[in-house]
């Protein structure tokens, strides 16, 4: 399956700002082949590219003064299963290497140790892929997509209680189930064909059988119709532009089609 990929950004400066990007499908992602691509940005006084968390994806950083304006178009390949959780065995977390166990960890907005009870009260004896499964139904039965319902500062806590987000709290909560559970999981943006309204789509990657797998909590892509950005412990770490300083959003358009 291709897709084309269209992102259109403009923001007003109140300065010389530090500017961190990250909207690029990755080129070294599993499952996934950027076939084109063409980014366009201010030159402004210094350009410069870092690799994303675990090394997957790119980063750009900016040092601009005037209204930043951003454009990039992309067609990507995806040739990804969709991954059958139901079946996958659980690893004891002892026998994680270096990189799955730091998912296991909680982080500023996926506080999994406040969920150790809860998830061993409602999925009893579950582990591995079953307790992705259960996890995924549950928050399919309990949240409501609803936007505008929460801000950059929600955590996983918050809606919980709430029972209602936007996708990035439906990702953090599931995060959140999944490491209270023993199952490493962290947070990946990606460009997902079906998500409405369209944007930078946040869902969840999880760690069985050695590799990592996509699930879409909100339930509007899969893993076989997603290209994947970054990856990071939550939305801290796969934000698609982080200011140094005061940005003011004028324009953002996201477009993800099948070619």
């Amino acid at each position: 399956m291709e897709m084309t990929v269209g992102v259109q950004l403009e923001y007003g400066l109140a300065g010389t700002s530090d500017i961190l990007l990250q909207i690029e499908a990755a080129a070294d992602a599993p499952g996934q082949r950027v076939l084109q691509e063409k980014i366009e940005m201010p030159a402004g006084e210094h350009t410069g590219r870092i690799p994303g968390e675990d090394g997957l994806g790119t980063r750009v950083w900016l040092r601009s003064g005037g209204p930043l304006t951003v454009s990039y178009q992309a067609r990507v390949a995806v040739d990804r299963p969709c991954p059958d959780f139901a079946g996958m065995a659980a690893v004891p977390p002892h026998q994680l290497g270096a990189e799955p166990t730091r998912y296991l960890l909680p982080s500023r907005f996926c506080p999994s140790d406040r969920f150790q009870s809860f998830v061993a009260h409602e999925f009893p004896g579950l582990g591995g892929g079953a307790l992705v499964q259960a996890s995924l139904d549950w928050i399919a039965g309990h949240l409501s997509y609803v936007p505008g319902s929460s801000g950059p500062s929600t955590g996983a806590d918050q809606t919980f209680l709430d029972r209602e987000g936007i996708c990035r709290d439906y990702a953090h909560l599931l995060v959140s189930f999944l490491r209270a559970g023993g199952v490493p999981a962290r947070v990946a943006s990606v460009f997902g064909l079906g998500v409405t309204p369209q944007d930078f789509h946040a869902v969840v990657e999880v760690w069985l059988d050695g590799v990592w797998h996509l699930a879409d909590p909100t339930g509007m892509s899969s893993a076989d119709r997603m290209a994947v950005i970054g990856v990071g412990r939550d939305a801290a770490d796969i934000a698609f532009l982080t200011c140094f300083g005061r940005a003011d959003l004028l324009r953002q358009v996201v477009e993800v089609h099948e070619a």
